[in-house]
């Protein structure tokens, strides 16, 4: 090869590489070799954040992952309080509910069988309750009693404050609930909870018997790993919403045509509105399932509902951020758990205003499935994600116990 044929190649090369070094650059050349597609985001922030115990500060006055989405929200923003992510290692967390007397959290870590409790004054965590019969919402009734919701066993009961266990519903007409969801007291003594289908699976229950909705083939078997008794049951009812009477009187107060696949519920401040979440299709729904969207209705003085509309449809910047726990503050804003599932920036908190204009937001970096207020003056904002606990103060109070 004659010495300018070696130049020439030797441009070529270096022209080539040069070419592959801007592509690489640009990302483009990446994009070529491996037109595979990316993963989601593992960051909220820019720069990112950590949420270990012992990260750098992220908050120079109000947290970068507490957004005011509308100005009204600055009102409720606490400056100087950062996100803390107070505990991690649960599979998926439930029901958060705080007791004011006693100053400590308790939340359900449904598919390890157990209840969490969080304490105050050191923040230490350990086990309250196993198993829990696979316990999914909590809250605190008027008089301090805990009040849960058990998929395993279908029924809700409430904790003495003896240490007795009273079984509060496990039937309805002569068939046996579902797997009650969650649960809110109001002042007149009554007990209002959503009975959707989400315990009849293996890994936050049991499936039905075999034949049953969440079981149909008979091919699982709902007995292995429980306890003698379970496993016989099968789902027999629609997804209600109901109301137990102080009396001991069972009352549908929604049926699933209204709300179908109920979920997390809240009452306004002043118990005149009912909030639901509707989640998607549960195991053995043979409809279409909820939209995972948030209903709101009218409380009458016969404690009948009405006037039911479409709250919010939850989409935010056109990500569907599906509800499921929810909350009020003393100002009636709603607050709602969001579950984006991998676009991770919409994972968290979203905040609606009385009218259902979303004000606010608080970014998690997994998924959040359920929140409560607590804390000594009940201004900290306690959000049980997926596997790990968070907290934020907030400027504002929450309405109601637990």
């Amino acid at each position: 090869m004659t010495e300018s044929g070696v130049g020439a190649t030797r441009r070529r090369v270096v022209g080539a590489l040069a070419s592959a070094s801007a592509l690489a650059a640009t990302g483009m050349g990446t994009a070529l070799a491996q037109p595979a597609r990316p993963g989601p985001p593992s960051t909220i922030t820019t720069p990112p954040r950590s949420f270990a115990p012992d990260a750098p500060p992220t908050t120079y006055f109000t947290d970068p992952d507490v957004l005011s989405v509308d100005p009204s929200f600055d009102a409720y923003a606490q400056p100087n309080s950062a996100i803390q992510r107070l505990w991690t290692g649960a599979l998926w967390m439930e029901g958060p509910a705080w007791n004011a007397q006693g100053r400590y959290l308790l939340w359900s870590d449904i598919p390890n069988n157990r209840q969490l409790r969080w304490i105050e004054d050191n923040g230490r965590v350990s086990v309250f309750r196993a198993p829990s019969n696979n316990s999914n919402g909590n809250t605190f009734d008027f008089q301090g009693r805990q009040i849960s919701c058990e998929h395993l066993t279908r029924r809700v009961v409430r904790y003495e404050l003896d240490g007795s266990v009273t079984v509060l519903a496990d039937t309805f007409e002569g068939k046996r609930l579902n797997s009650p969801n969650d649960a809110v007291a109001h002042p007149d003594g009554s007990v209002w909870f959503t009975d959707p289908p989400y315990g009849g699976q293996l890994y936050e229950g049991a499936p039905d018997a075999a034949g049953g909705p969440s079981n149909g083939g008979g091919r699982l078997n709902p007995r292995l790993g429980q306890a003698a008794g379970i496993g016989a049951a099968r789902r027999e009812l629609p997804t209600n919403v109901y109301r137990l009477d102080p009396s001991g009187r069972l009352d549908r107060v929604l049926t699933e045509e209204q709300v179908p696949d109920p979920n997390g519920l809240a009452f306004s401040p002043d118990y005149k509105r009912l909030y639901v979440a509707s989640t998607g299709k549960g195991p053995g729904d043979t409809g279409s399932g909820g939209k995972s969207d948030i209903h709101v209705f009218d409380v009458g003085a016969d404690n009948r509902l009405s006037n039911g509309t479409v709250f919010s449809d939850c989409v935010v910047d056109g990500v569907k951020c599906g509800p499921d726990g929810l909350r009020c503050d003393v100002d009636g804003n709603l607050w709602a758990s969001s579950n984006a599932g991998r676009a991770v920036g919409y994972n968290g908190v979203t905040v609606w205003n009385p009218q259902g204009k979303l004000i606010g937001r608080i970014r998690l970096p997994e998924v959040c499935g359920n929140l409560c207020f607590g804390g000594p003056k009940r201004n900290r904002l306690f959000m049980a994600g997926s596997q790990s606990l968070y907290a934020v103060f907030v400027n504002t109070q929450g309405a109601g116990p637990g």
